[in-house]
């Protein structure tokens, strides 16, 4: 299949979607809620994962009364035509959640150099990375909530010398264990999109016409050229 004509989507590679799963599985067990991300071509489902498994959708995982996913649809076009690739990106979540705060959680993607042209260029590595994006965003949006300390019927109650630090006492494993995930998880972002801009910056070794890591050529606009340019050079020549 030519490439003018190859207008799949490719969907993550397996260790892409290897390393996103125990990443949404660790932020599900602290925070109480499931993370997925789903990757389409149209109406064809092209990859779909969660802290559930690669395959298995978060809105149908088990024990996920509440959950949020990155939704992402790309259309590529046939080179011959007019029409650009495109992507709609989107942040879908359980009905409890408020659409405000998915929409904050949406338009944060960004930040992390997860926009519409990332989303064309490498579907795969987008998706899977704004799914491991999904716990950090949903703390900023105060989605996240601290679990309720639990303690057992006949534990005893030792004497607390400062009493104003019953909050963070309480919870301070959750607190740590929380700021690990959203460290490791943002730390996995910026690692892999320093190592994409190598790949796809200009002046590395990588021609204007190279092909992105989904296999597609990368458009390049030409500047058109100025009205009577090419015949007043023929102009010069001739005298």
């Amino acid at each position: 299949m030519t490439g003018d004509s190859d207008i799949s989507v490719p969907a993550p590679a397996a260790d892409e979607r290897a390393d996103t799963v125990p990443l949404l599985q660790s932020a599900a067990t602290s925070q109480g809620i499931c993370y997925g991300w789903r990757l389409m071509d149209g109406y064809e489902v092209v990859s779909v994962g969660s802290n559930a498994g690669d395959g298995t959708a978060v809105e149908e995982a088990p024990g996920c009364p509440r959950w949020i996913e990155v939704y992402a649809d790309v259309t590529y076009t046939s080179e011959s035509s007019e029409a650009n690739d495109f992507a709609t990106v989107q942040v879908k979540g359980s009905g409890d959640l408020e659409l405000a705060d998915l929409y904050r959680i949406e338009a944060g993607l960004a930040r992390f150099g997860l926009d519409e042209g990332t989303f064309v260029d490498d579907p795969g590595w987008a998706v899977t990375r704004a799914a491991t994006t999904l716990p950090l965003l949903a703390v900023e949006a105060g989605l996240a909530e601290p679990a309720a300390p639990t303690a057992g019927p006949t534990a005893a109650v030792a004497p607390l010398p400062d009493a104003g630090s019953d909050f963070w006492r309480d919870r301070w494993l959750w607190l740590l264990a929380t700021l690990g995930i959203l460290v490791l998880a943002a730390l996995f972002v910026t690692v892999g999109v320093r190592q994409r801009r190598r790949t796809t910056a200009p002046g590395r070794g990588v021609a204007a016409d190279a092909p992105s890591r989904s296999g597609r050529k990368l458009r390049v606009r030409v500047p058109a050229q100025r009205a009577g340019a090419e015949a007043a050079g023929r102009t010069r020549e001739t005298a």
